[in-house]
Parts: structure tokens; sequence; C-alpha cells
């Protein structure tokens, strides 16, 4: 008998039978409130009818025509529809699967079109798990132990963390700042480093936003040594923050961005999208991929961008993230440590009396709230911060709805 991997684990010991909405049916018939959308993949949630609509066209007429063979219309409305959401300038676009597929095409391009081998990535940040990708990662050592020796050239500069740091943002940032240019002093030559890649707000590593002064400190460090500014936008774009892209909070101009997730409402589709003149210092050759930019995926991604822009989901995602966020800090209690987010990414991160982290605590309360039919997820370092990420079609009520569970299992713990 055949089975999946004994070391797959799941977060939740729910049977899927189908998806509406912001709500998940198991075969029971039991709803939960699914506040994990995939880990932020279904931005418009559950089988969102005019995303099925164009998939089932779709299938009926090119599931996949391999796109460095020949050219497809969805691929190519998809690329047009993208350039009016893009950052200026950003306006020539590669396409993957993945997003660990996407941070190495990220990679690549950088080292390629500098000439340098080193890239800079930020503690605490999540970039894939694929051999270069688990290099740059450092939430957590299990997305890269066991399988060493890993990539060399990449060094990690701190992130301002205040609250890990027992600091005021400004602190943490001036420490970030300043030990990043300490890393070039002893680690790596700004002349050898290619790219900063950094994620607007930490994902896996704790649902840790950025700050406007941090990344106008690296665009300026950026600018001053030929470094490209890589912002890995894979959780946090299409709106998920209450902007297009995370990086708009802080007014920052980025090189490359890389995107996944959200993109296709569920279809496996990914990118890089960076300046046509920076695209083609890229090496003949070196982008491709057999199921890239697959037909299906970009239909599902043109439509997508459709109802983002028809039902507001942008702006739905900053006032349900304002209210969320409120919520969940007013519920705190003394288990946890801090509270923290942007738009439509949320954790609370669950600590000791002493103000160690506390990842059992957490699970209990993760494990808890699927007992009262909401599905949420765990995340960080130590696996101690609670994340919530609902689709961006979240609703006041459905809001609330969540609020009231999650009131219940912190009075309950």
């Amino acid at each position: 008998m055949t089975e999946l991997s004994p070391v797959l684990k799941q977060a939740t010991p729910v049977q899927v039978d189908h998806g509406a909405g912001c709500y998940l049916y198991d075969t029971d018939g039991r709803r939960y409130l699914d506040f994990t959308a995939g880990i932020g993949v279904t931005s418009t949630g559950h089988c969102h009818p005019t995303v099925v609509a164009a998939a089932q066209a779709q299938v009926a007429s090119l599931i996949h025509g391999q796109y460095t063979t020949v050219m497809h219309r969805p691929l190519l409305e998809l690329t047009e529809r993208l350039g009016s959401v893009l950052p200026e300038g950003l306006d020539t676009l590669f396409f993957a699967n993945s997003g660990s597929e996407a941070i190495e095409a990220a990679l690549r391009l950088a080292r390629q079109a500098t000439g340098r081998p080193n890239v800079v990535v930020f503690h605490g940040g999540f970039h894939g798990r694929t051999v270069a990708a688990a290099t740059m990662t450092t939430s957590g050592t299990r997305f890269s132990a066991g399988f060493s020796p890993l990539m060399s050239g990449v060094h990690v500069a701190p992130f301002p963390t205040a609250f890990r740091y027992g600091w005021s943002e400004e602190e943490a940032t001036d420490f970030a700042l300043r030990e990043l240019d300490y890393l070039f002093a002893t680690l790596t030559s700004p002349a050898e480093t290619a790219a900063f890649i950094v994620e607007p707000v930490l994902g896996e590593g704790g649902y840790i936003p950025g700050n406007t002064r941090f990344f106008h400190g690296l665009r300026e460090r950026a600018d001053r040594h030929g470094i490209l500014l890589i912002f890995d936008e894979i959780q946090t774009g299409f709106g998920r923050t209450g902007k297009f892209f995370g990086h708009q909070h802080f007014d920052v101009r980025p090189d490359v961005i890389t995107i996944a997730k959200g993109l296709a409402s569920g279809f496996p589709l990914s990118g890089i999208a960076a300046s046509r003149e920076l695209m083609a210092k890229a090496w003949p050759g070196s982008q491709g991929g057999t199921y890239g930019g697959n037909a299906v995926a970009c239909a599902a991604a043109v439509a997508t961008l459709e109802v983002i822009e028809a039902e507001g989901l942008v702006d739905n995602a900053a006032v349900r993230g304002r209210q969320l966020l409120a919520g969940v800090e007013q519920l705190a209690t003394k288990a946890i440590g801090d509270v923290r987010g942007l738009g439509l990414l949320v954790g609370a991160e669950f600590t000791t009396a002493t103000g160690e982290p506390d990842p059992a605590t957490a699970s209990a309360a993760q494990q808890a709230a699927v007992g009262k039919g909401l599905l949420l997820l765990t995340c960080g370092a130590h696996m101690n911060v609670v994340r919530m990420i609902p689709p961006l079609i979240v609703t006041d009520t459905q809001v609330e709805d969540a609020l009231a569970i999650w009131a219940q299992v912190l009075a309950e713990l």
C-alpha cells in the first residue's frame, strides 16, 4: 500500500471535501472558517466563480503550451494585465511555477547582471526550500538542516525585529543598518555583492513588518554600491498587505520583485519582474522551465486580477486588516507577548511569564481554534506565533466570527 511521506506533518486534522469563499467543508459536512488561505494563496477565496469559469474554459481549449516552444493567449494577456499593477519601471516578466523557482531566477539574474558572487539576506526571512532558496532562508533551521553543504555566497544581516531585541523600532533599525555596514567591512565587500533579498513583511519568520527607514537605508546602500534590491513579494503581493505590493507601504523602489501565491488563486504560478534593461542582462538560455506560464494557471491569474480590481479587494484587505489587528490586540492576554501585522497578515506571538518563546501554548491555541471551526497556522523561528491569513474577500462579519472564536480559545487556555 502506498502512502504519503511520513515527514509531511499536517497542521490540522481536517480532510476537505470542498471550499467556497472563506470556508472549507470537510467530508462530514462540517464548515471551517479558513484563515490560512492555503498559506496566503487563495486570495479570491476558494473556488471564486470568475476564476473557476476562466480555468474551465481554458482547460477546454489548451491545457499546456510550453512557452519557450509556442506562445499562447493567456500568457500574453497576463503579461499585459500585470503591466497595470507592477511597480513603475518593472516592465519585463519571467514566469515559473513556485516561489522557490522565482527566488532562484532572481538570484541567477542578479549574479549574471552584476557579475558579482554574493547576496545579502536578512535574519528571519523565508525564501523557499530548494537548495539556493533554503540557503537564503533564516526563518528556521527546519528548512535547511540535513542536506549540507548549502550554496556559498550568502551572507545574513539583521532585520529590525524590535520585539525580539527588546528595543524600540528606531533602536532596532539603527542596529540593523549599522550591522549591515559592518557586514560589508568584514564578510562581503560591496563590490562583490550582487543583491539584497528581503521580504517587506517577514512571513515564516513571524509576521514582522519592516519599516520605511530600514528599506530606504537598503535602497541608499544599493544605489551607492551598484547592488540590486530584490523584494520577495511572494506572500505580501497582490493586495495581501492592503496595498498591491508590500513594499509600497514604505515608498521604496525595487529593482526586482518575486511573485507567486495570491497571483492565480491556487493554481501554481510564480515569476519575477524587472526592467527590460536589467532582464536583458540575463544570459541567453538561462530562463525557462517545462511548466512555467502554464495556460490554465495564466487564465486563472488573469481572472484573479479582474476579481481583485472589480471587488476592491486591496482596499478590503486594508480595512479588514485593521479590524483584525485591532481585535487581536484587544483580546491579547498575558500569554501573548506581541501582536503585529500589516493588512491581512496578523500574528500573535506567545511567550512565557519570563518572556521566552512559548511554542506549546501557541500550538495548543491553534489546535483549539481548529476544534471550534477556525483554521489557523503557526510560524516563527520557535513556531510560537499564531498567524491569521484570511482570503482578501473576507467580510467584517467573518472577521468578527474569527475574533469571537479566538476569544474563546484564549479564555480556555
